[in-house]
């Protein structure tokens, strides 16, 4: 059992909670993933990680309750404890493996949309501590839909971008991002997208106007984690791979946003049904 040390509210049906697991703490990088089980029986959520401290053996969280699964995990509490929480699973971000002269010569622009903003914390947080700055665009619908403002300002320089204006830019973050580039004038040498799968679309047709260089996460996409389902099938570059085993990052130029959008949908009905049955313990499908 794997306890919940902490936990908090971050926006309406968005929770953050710090889990006990010391083993996938040391070993965790920027840009895995972890295997969430509530209980005996309960489905396998895949859930990035948002951030994790080796020396306190901890690992961050962060559920939106969107399904069954989601709003098990987050009905816990601090003190409660989760079956299984395994870890960490799926590629590092690419930039962890570089040699540091040539990373700290490099200039990062990050896109972090919703609940997306949390796996790019611990990226921009890695990058920070070895002397990278990093410029960070945060989207969300609305301002009290923002989360990790106050983290990310520690580590990079943020900008903030709201659909209705009620924080920042008034409008999508691609709009924000053209302000940088095209107004500013400033320049990267790569762009990394997290966030809903549409935003992460209209995200890489922009960077691929500039010929920036793009990176996306498609950990939305995961279902089973290990890859046996074969539900995480993305085409790349015109290969079918899997989120899971080959990513959770790739190419953004190179993903067919289409096909994974109707990949992500395949499953709304199963979880409609699993929702109906308050007995149900195992919902291979919708989280």
């Amino acid at each position: 059992m794997f306890k919940i040390v902490e936990k908090r509210k971050l926006a309406e049906n968005i929770y953050e909670m710090k889990i006990a697991a010391e083993r996938v703490a040391r070993a965790a990088q920027p840009g895995q993933f972890v295997i969430v089980r509530v209980n005996e029986g309960g489905e396998r959520i895949p859930l990035t990680i948002a951030d994790y401290d080796a020396e306190a053996g901890t690992v961050t969280i962060v559920t939106q309750t969107i399904g069954l699964s989601t709003r098990k995990i987050c009905a816990l509490e601090a003190g409660d404890a989760l079956a299984d929480f395994a870890g960490p699973l799926g590629r590092p971000s690419e930039f962890v493996h570089m040699p540091l002269e040539e990373l700290k010569s490099r200039k990062y622009l990050f896109v972090a949309g919703g609940v997306g903003t949390a796996p790019v914390y611990p990226q921009v947080k890695w990058l920070h501590e070895h002397g990278v700055q990093c410029d960070v665009i945060i989207g969300a619908k609305s301002k009290g839909m923002l989360i990790y403002i106050d983290e990310m300002s520690k580590v990079g320089n943020v900008h903030i971008a709201t659909d209705d204006g009620t924080e920042g830019y008034k409008g999508m973050v691609t709009g924000l991002m053209k302000e940088l580039v095209e107004v500013e004038k400033r320049s990267y040498d790569e762009c990394v997208c997290i966030g809903p799968m549409i935003m992460m679309k209209f995200v890489c047709l922009t960077t691929k106007t500039w010929g920036l260089q793009t990176t996306v996460s498609l950990n939305a996409l995961m279902v089973d984690g290990t890859g046996m389902c074969g539900a995480c099938r993305v085409s790349v570059g015109g290969k079918t791979l899997f989120t899971c085993v080959d990513g959770p990052e790739f190419d953004g130029h190179q993903v067919d946003f289409d096909e994974a959008m109707r990949r992500q949908s395949m499953y709304r009905n199963q979880e409609k049904s699993a929702e109906s049955k308050p007995e149900h313990q195992c919902n291979c499908y919708g989280k």
